[in-house]
């Protein structure tokens, strides 16, 4: 397994719209992340920066990065764009961080 953290950010009149979409993740989008072997996926909110912070544990760094080629995260970035902030091509803007502790 490994463990992966990344940096984002929401527009901050956008939280509860942010958190309303995961809520209603797409059955197809779930199903995507899973076969490209995400074991687990949470994202955490710090309200007063408007900062996300995602921690995913999957099973292939390569497998993983095979997401951002498929349609139903293509689709997933253009619904997202208007709420957080993105690259010209609609992907989140995320910042990989370091692991530096584990207990």
């Amino acid at each position: 397994m490994i463990k992966k953290a990344v940096r984002m950010k929401v527009y901050s009149d956008k939280h509860e719209e942010y958190k309303r979409r995961h809520d209603e993740l797409w059955p197809e989008m779930e199903q995507m992340l899973k076969a490209h072997g995400a074991i687990s996926y949470s994202i955490f909110l710090d309200v007063e920066t408007s900062v996300l912070f995602g921690y995913l544990e999957i099973e292939d760094e390569e497998r993983w990065a095979l997401t951002a080629q498929t349609e139903i995260n293509k689709r997933w970035w253009d619904y997202m764009e208007d709420i957080m902030e993105t690259n010209p091509d609609h992907s989140p803007i995320a910042v990989d961080l370091c692991p530096v502790f584990e207990l």
